[in-house]
């Protein structure tokens, strides 16, 4: 009777010790498969582009050549892009027709940062641009929002002079192979130059 009811308990073992080795395996599985999904549900590309750098300097001074350029180049007008944001045709015409060609977005003070590594420089970095014309290209080439708006640096050379740098507008915006988006690059090209060129005059 001990001997019957032993070999009935090993069975019951065996037959859950059976069941819980295929509930892990099936769990494996499973994770394998999510694994394999989680994987090849992303594809990543890469493609080099000839992008041509821009270099504007000026005899001024670092600081008279940062003055003029936010004189000549406006602040960026919020109520435009809320404007914009709502559909409004008629501010959008008007801004277009009337407004800036090109606002400053933001300003950022690079040199300061370089307190850190003995001493304060004069640099700054300007996100430059204009909302409506970005609408322009974006509205054919989405990911042609990446360069909207432009960056610029101001920096001072060891003379004290105020040099800009850039990367030109319709050397990165030709890679999207959309002639409506790069004449609109080349827009922006005649458009920073001359702003550029005025504050650095």
């Amino acid at each position: 009777m001990n001997t019957l009811f032993s070999r009935r308990k090993l069975l019951a073992a065996g037959a859950i010790g059976t069941v819980a080795t295929a509930a892990a395996a099936a769990h494996a599985a499973e994770e394998h498969t999510m694994s394999q999904v989680s994987v090849t549900s992303v594809s990543v590309t890469s493609r080099t582009i000839p992008v041509e750098h821009i270099r504007i300097a000026s005899a001024r001074p670092f600081a008279e050549v940062r003055r003029k350029l936010e004189d000549s180049v406006p602040k960026l007008d919020p109520s435009i892009a809320e404007a914009l944001a709502r559909g409004d045709q008629k501010r959008a015409q008007d801004y277009d027709e009337n407004g800036p060609k090109l606002s400053i977005f933001l300003a950022r003070e690079h040199g300061a940062l370089l307190q850190i590594a003995g001493g304060k420089r004069s640099a700054v970095q300007y996100e430059i641009g204009n909302p409506l014309t970005a609408t322009k290209m974006a509205r054919h080439r989405l990911p042609a929002g990446l360069y909207a708006p432009l960056r610029v640096v101001l920096f001072e050379d060891e003379q004290g002079r105020g040099i800009f740098e850039y990367d030109k507008p319709s050397s990165f915006f030709g890679q999207f192979g959309d002639e409506r988006v790069t004449e609109v690059g080349r827009y922006l090209d005649a458009t920073l130059e001359a702003a550029l060129r005025h504050a650095a005059d």
